[in-house]
């Protein structure tokens, strides 16, 4: 049975679906194994790794023939196009978003499998690659603010003074912001954080962060470890509550997201006015409509303010700026769910497994997942 990893083929995607160690554990467990030549190079990793681990280079890779592509980003219309009925696919597929693309993936007869859509729970922590790469991201943002922040973070006592640690938020502590706030508490800066699920005390205190408790007389806990979306009475009373807090930081990492939804806004720019000259906001949810209003994914935003600006800095593609390690976490991923799969050298699903069955995206001509099979079908009775 073969699989095919490819270079991705969107601008800026520095990532690889499979390292050259997930190639010899796909090897050993009897795939050939295809590789496009330089699909490694921008995440650190040389053709001839992939050679000695027991790949097969290509200039470039037919799709005809392929069994199962691995890949990063949701796959584009040629791709799909090109696929072979009953190939399989796994990688990230943006279903909420990318509607278009999986039911050409129905369509065409593709069984693709959702790093998104697997399940969070113990057996498929190995396999859960949204919380990998939002570690990634969570580390990156604290090193994108400290590079823009005038000033040090940790406490320094000098012969010519004594200079005060930075003051981080991060707002949202899913894996990303727990992330951030070990990363600010790591270069010395004082720490506190928020987010609105029950559980996230306890979470913050114990990566050495201070909770932030806000009196909104509610919890917002959804499934999978998600907040659920605020009422937005509740959202205006939230970001009051924020504000002085807001104004009180140096460094803002913001991290919050819904599945599926836009991301929720936190921070307005009156708040941001509210700030001192020179702080430094990152919004990780730039891509999805933004923590911060303001923010664009990709660009750094001033915002003035007496005596100077503050800076909001829209991330972009935040895993793929640490590629190297980003694709370690990503490639082993995906490999413990090929491994989870195979029978005797071969990709056999079974789903009768809830694993196999919640990361199942598409299937014999039916989308599998239900809210994206009714997304698909509202829009069409809307034309």
């Amino acid at each position: 049975m073969k699989i095919a990893i490819r270079r991705e083929p969107i601008e800026g995607e520095r990532r690889v679906a499979a390292t050259p160690a997930a190639v010899a554990q796909y090897v050993a467990a009897g795939y050939a194994v295809t590789v496009e030549k330089g699909a490694g190079v921008a995440a650190g990793y040389a053709d001839a790794a992939y050679a000695e681990a027991g790949a097969t280079l290509a200039a470039s890779i037919s799709l005809k023939g392929v069994d199962v592509l691995v890949h990063v980003r949701p796959l584009d219309a040629a791709t799909i196009g090109a696929l072979p009925k009953g190939a399989m696919t796994i990688g990230f597929a943006s279903p909420a978003s990318e509607l278009d693309g999986v039911a050409a993936l129905a369509a065409r007869g593709v069984t693709a499998f959702s790093l998104e859509l697997i399940p969070r729970i113990s057996r498929a922590q190995s396999m859960d690659a949204l919380t990998s790469q939002a570690l990634v991201a969570g580390y990156r943002c604290v090193l994108e603010g400290a590079m823009r922040f005038p000033r040090f973070l940790p406490l320094f006592m000098t012969a010519a003074g004594t200079i005060p640690p930075a003051r981080v938020l991060v707002l949202g502590a899913g894996v990303a912001g727990l992330q951030a706030i070990a990363t600010a508490k790591r270069l010395g800066a004082k720490v506190s954080a928020y987010d609105v699920r029950s559980a996230s005390a306890d979470e913050v205190q114990s990566m050495g962060g201070t909770f932030i408790h806000l009196d909104l007389d509610a919890a917002a806990d959804a499934a999978g470890g998600y907040a659920k979306e605020l009422a937005a009475d509740r959202a205006d009373r939230q970001r009051e509550l924020l504000a002085p807090h807001v104004a009180d930081a140096d460094l803002i990492v913001t991290t919050a997201a819904i599945p599926g939804r836009p991301a929720p806004r936190l921070v307005t720019k009156k708040m941001v006015q509210g700030m001192a000259p020179g702080s430094i906001i990152v919004d990780l949810a730039a891509e999805t409509g933004g923590n911060v209003e303001g923010a664009v994914a990709g660009a750094d935003v001033t915002v003035p303010v007496t005596g100077g600006h503050v800076t909001i800095v829209g991330m972009k593609d935040a895993a793929s700026t640490m590629p190297f390690d980003a694709s370690r976490l990503l490639g082993q991923n995906i490999a413990n769910l090929v491994a989870l799969m195979t029978r005797d050298g071969a990709l056999v699903p079974d789903f009768d497994d809830e694993v196999v069955a919640g990361a199942c995206l598409t299937h014999d001509g039916v989308v599998r997942h239900e809210p994206t099979a009714a997304a698909i079908a509202d829009r069409k009775g809307a034309k």
